[in-house]
């Protein structure tokens, strides 16, 4: 097999772990920390274009970011999935082989977690994202179909597993093992990639250094990070993270739940929690929008708590999510927002989504509220945004006529 050596089982452990949980910097401005999570903030005052910086992309780890080697590190093909035997791959090979650049999100099954006890009343477990656990990146890598094919893909063959290389996952005082969840061979067959590259440069530790998956339009846990090991099977695998873990639980779904994969609809507006406006005087709100699905039809926008919609305005490419933006001028006094968007198949986000015990995949229209003041009420203010020499400055915005003034401490 040109380029990939077959051998025995290969297994690289981290080099070394972080000292923290994460290794890169999280401004408070840019970031909410949850535990050994990092959240992307809509109110920064740097904002995000149609690809999500390295230093904005938010951070999802069960345990901590390992510091691995690229030059120790090892990819083991295994399984009785295969026509021959175990199969490891090097960085080496796995840049000298075909690759392709994808611009695609990775989006965490929680994000909006939080909305289904803020705006629902429902308690649910887990990590209470807000809109942010989501970012869209241009990836560089090799498709999985490259590898199987490569290593010697069984016709019969059903599932692969991936693996991570990060720490044993421990909760309740139960080792879960390394993060891993299975893929059907259809998807790993269809548009998976063995990602080495983030945005034109290599992987930085915290997303997934040296090789890791990117799975378009499912949910983040299948995009594994820190890949070492691929196991390919003639019958069913599973693991903790589809058996225990990101399944449809609660009263409405069979005891034994629904495995979710495909990441729904959803819309978020890129404005602090109730912003302060200036009234009687044209803004713009932005905002962006995405789906699983794999693109957005329309965007409508609510300025009065849902009573009447108008059609968002479509900037950007479009890849990965759709931005868009709507032309607003409020009178004095408080104001709901809402943006609900359309995917191509003509399904509209919902006013509700129905509740599961673990708060996975809220896609329902969240409740943005906002404040509009007059001149002679509170002043309102804006907030600097740093320059690339680290200078304070205005941000880009500033001097735009339709841009909202905002006040920081009113912030989410």
């Amino acid at each position: 097999m040109a380029g990939v050596a077959a051998a025995g089982p290969v297994w690289t452990t981290a080099a070394a772990a972080a000292d923290t949980p994460i290794v890169k910097p999280l401004p408070p401005e840019d970031f909410t920390v949850l535990g050994t999570n990092a959240e992307l903030r809509w109110d920064s005052p740097h904002p995000v274009g149609d690809v999500v910086p390295v230093s904005r992309f938010f951070v999802r780890n069960h345990t901590a970011t390992p510091l691995l080697d690229a030059r120790t590190w090892r990819l083991e093909i295994t399984g009785d999935g295969l026509r021959g035997g175990p199969v490891t791959v090097t960085y080496d090979d796995l840049l000298r082989l075909p690759s392709e650049t994808i611009t695609a999100a990775i989006e965490c099954a929680g994000n909006g977690r939080s909305f289904f006890t803020s705006q629902q009343g429902q308690t649910v477990a887990g990590t209470a994202w807000r809109l942010g656990a989501i970012g869209v990146a241009r990836w560089r890598g090799v498709p999985l179909a490259t590898l199987l094919h490569r290593a010697g893909l069984a016709r019969d063959a059903v599932d692969v597993l991936p693996e991570g290389l990060d720490a044993d996952y421990v909760t309740g005082g139960v080792n879960l093992g390394r993060v891993r969840r299975p893929l059907p061979v259809g998807k790993a067959l269809d548009d998976v990639l063995v990602a080495y590259e983030m945005n034109g440069e290599p992987l930085p530790p915290d997303h997934g250094f040296p090789a890791r998956l990117v799975v378009p339009g499912w949910i983040g846990i299948a995009s594994i990070k820190w890949l070492g090991r691929i196991q390919v099977s003639r019958t069913p695998l599973d693991s903790p993270w589809d058996t225990q873990y990101y399944r449809l639980t609660g009263p409405d779904y069979p005891p034994e739940g629904v495995l979710v994969t495909r990441q729904n609809t959803k819309s978020v507006f890129e404005l602090p929690w109730r912003a302060t406006l200036a009234a009687g005087r044209e803004h713009v709100l932005r905002g962006r929008s995405w789906s699983g699905s794999g693109g957005i039809r329309r965007v409508e926008v609510s300025t009065d708590d849902g009573r009447t919609w108008r059609r968002a305005e479509f900037v950007g490419s479009g890849r990965g999510w759709q931005r868009w933006t709507l032309r607003w001028r409020p009178h004095p006094g408080e104001h709901t927002l809402r943006a609900r968007a359309v995917d191509r198949h003509g399904v509209a986000q919902p006013d509700t989504e129905p509740y599961n015990t673990q708060g996975y995949l809220f896609g329902a229209v969240v409740r943005h509220p906002v404040v509009a003041v007059s001149s002679r009420g509170p002043v309102a203010r804006s907030w600097p945004a740093a320059t690339r020499d680290g200078r304070w400055a205005r941000p880009r915005w500033w001097w735009s006529r339709s841009c909202p003034v905002v006040d920081p401490a009113l912030g989410a």
